[in-house]
């Protein structure tokens, strides 16, 4: 007389909502990484209490040894302009500056009146106060 139970228990292991939480969190870390794009030059931003995050599409370091690049593509001084120029052509752009807190102010002045001049809107990179 053998005894058999009506109800069998699976021991098979569903992975598909595993997967789900894999992909969810995939494009998590994908989309939050194209918010922070580290410069090529470190620099040392300085803080303030409205630190907003913006995209950037193009961005200005200048750091305190007066070191210049544009999407981390080392330029000189002179370059800056003619970079901005090729990158902002026939449409108006995002430009972030990275400036170093070291960094004199008339560099700002001159950078930020550059992208203004090629009506792009201006902002400026900062971290939050700790």
């Amino acid at each position: 007389m053998a005894l058999q139970s009506k109800h069998k228990v699976d021991a098979a292991f569903s992975m598909s909502s595993m997967t789900d939480i894999i992909f969810l969190l995939l494009i998590f870390f994908m989309l939050t990484s194209s918010f922070i794009t580290p410069s090529g030059l470190p620099v040392n931003l300085p803080s303030s209490e409205a630190s907003d995050i913006v995209m950037q599409e193009i961005t200005v370091t200048v750091t305190k040894d007066l070191k210049f690049s544009v999407n981390d593509r080392v330029v000189s001084r002179e370059q800056v302009k003619s970079e901005l120029t090729a990158l902002l052509q026939d449409k108006k752009g995002q430009v972030v500056l990275h400036i170093d807190k070291e960094v004199p102010v008339e560099y700002l002045v001159e950078i930020g009146g550059i992208a203004a001049g090629l009506e792009a809107n201006v902002s400026i990179a900062t971290k939050p106060y700790k």
